[in-house]
């Protein structure tokens, strides 16, 4: 998995201060722009729950070599922009593919994946040499096969994925991603993401019954 943050909005912090800060001044945005303790203006409206302000700060991320049961996933969460990899367009001549570590930690269970997706693949060259188009014969293919996916995410809705995706409850390969995601925004915008994480980092687990009883707090405030 590769991960790169490629554009986000320049001094998001200030900007987002300045937005709401204008909602309660004569002055705009643009004359309010530096004017205040953006970590102090922020604080006290998101504390408030008045989340709005931080939409105004937007961030696109590069991914590559993950699996399609991660997009899949990925892709539930509706308030962002998502460009993926066509395996219409693309033809996918060797196998690439994600092996979970719990597949890579037993012989024999890797030896059956290993086995299968190499089948697989091996099918899906034959039916493209039989003519078959590349859109039809990539239905043999595995949610394993690896991807390329560029992910646009306001702030907003960025807090709700990483509470959502960073919590150890939710899929391994998926957490992995939003806690590179999360590492990456907090270098360049610190104030915005300083609480985010999954819910254990600002109160008791959400989860409920559910919960796995191991709060990851400690790992967000380093």
């Amino acid at each position: 998995m590769i991960v790169k943050l490629i554009a986000y909005t320049p001094e998001a912090d200030k900007v987002c201060a300045a937005a709401a800060k204008s909602c309660y001044a004569e002055a705009s945005a643009a004359d309010l722009l530096g004017a205040d303790n953006p970590e102090k203006t922020l604080s006290a409206v998101l504390s408030m729950g008045h989340e709005s302000v931080i939409e105004h700060a937007v961030f696109t991320f590069s991914v590559e070599g993950v699996s399609r049961v991660l997009t899949h996933q990925l892709v539930r969460h509706r308030i962002a922009s998502f460009s993926q990899q066509s395996q219409r367009y693309v033809p996918l001549k060797e196998p690439t593919y994600v092996v979970p570590e719990t597949v890579l930690a037993d012989p024999a269970a890797l030896a059956v994946y290993t086995e299968t997706m190499e089948r697989l693949w091996t099918a899906y060259g034959e039916l493209a040499d039989l003519g078959i188009p590349t859109e039809d014969a990539r239905y043999v293919l595995p949610n394993g096969c690896t991807t390329n996916i560029t992910i646009t995410m306001n702030a907003r809705e960025l807090l709700h994925f990483f509470a959502m995706r960073c919590c150890n409850r939710a899929q391994w390969e998926i957490r992995e991603l939003a806690d590179e995601m999360l590492r990456q925004c907090k270098a360049v915008c610190p104030v915005i993401f300083r609480y985010a994480g999954p819910g254990c980092v600002r109160g008791p687990c959400p989860e409920g019954k559910k919960t796995c009883g191991h709060s990851r707090k400690a790992e967000f405030e380093q």
